[in-house]
């Protein structure tokens, strides 16, 4: 019975992690604040200065509705749009802000985070 348990258990959380269920803590890279392009770190200090932001969505809350950077209950996060040259709209560039004092980029309109490192 214990094997049989132990078997289930192990089948389910493979399960899991391979639909994406099991994402409490994802693995987020880091990036240096020289690395990112120049608009993003433009955005940074817009964000330190408390604006005044380009976007009316500048500020809004980000669900992190695909679990892709670490959980914390909503309103934790904020986005910001980073500028993409050449664009007619938003583009896919932004930066996610938490409470924590942390930041991450995403070039790929939150399929990757990178987390940023100051």
């Amino acid at each position: 019975m214990r094997r049989c348990f132990r078997v289930l258990l192990i089948a389910w959380l493979a399960i899991g992690a391979s639909l994406g269920l099991a994402r409490d803590n994802p693995e987020v890279n880091w990036v240096s604040l020289a690395d990112l392009p120049l608009e993003a770190r433009q955005t940074l200090k817009l964000i330190e200065e408390d604006g005044p932001f380009p976007y009316s969505r500048d500020g809004s809350i980000f669900g992190n509705y695909e679990k892709r950077l670490p959980l914390h209950q909503r309103g934790y996060y904020r986005e910001y749009t980073v500028k993409t040259p050449g664009s007619r709209n938003r583009g896919a560039r932004r930066i996610v802000a938490g409470r924590g004092d942390e930041f991450y980029y995403t070039a790929d309109h939150y399929r990757t985070f990178q987390r940023i490192r100051r």
